[in-house]
């Protein structure tokens, strides 16, 4: 059976005299796969990030709130330990996510409306959903 490459088959392979030849790693980039829409990849994963929404408190969770940091006001020099959840808004985009912070308090500061913990953390009183502490079961 003939094979119809039989007359090229065997001849040398051709070496250009004029052009340089290309390093592989040349020649390997050729294949590379090719982005056209540079950045869409991260464009669609922070779109497809979800956030959640701000949860607005009810008049008596308000009320608890205020109790608790009434009592914790009066007991700022006895550092007490703290879990603090609270809404913590993302950079990006609309929403953010309710995270717990735990630290000894260090102060609240009734003017700029924010509980700071001795790590430095900043927490603005208008995000707090619930604050835990070994001071408040006692309370119903």
């Amino acid at each position: 059976m003939k094979n119809p490459y039989d007359d090229i088959i065997n001849l040398p392979h051709h070496v250009s005299k004029t052009r340089p030849q290309m390093s592989r790693a040349n020649r390997a980039a050729q294949f590379a796969p090719f982005a056209a829409l540079t950045g869409y990849d991260a464009a669609v994963k922070e779109t497809a990030r979800l956030t959640d929404a701000k949860i607005e408190l009810g008049e008596s969770a308000i009320a608890d709130l205020d109790v608790k940091l009434s009592m914790l006001t009066d007991m700022v020099a006895d550092s007490p330990m703290l879990a603090v959840t609270h809404f913590r808004p993302d950079g990006k985009k609309d929403g953010g996510a309710y995270v717990t912070s735990v630290g000894t308090l260090k102060k609240i500061d009734d003017y700029e409306r924010i509980i700071v913990l001795m790590t430095g953390e900043k927490i603005r009183i208008e995000d707090v959903l619930d604050i835990e502490s070994e001071l408040f079961e006692n309370l119903v």
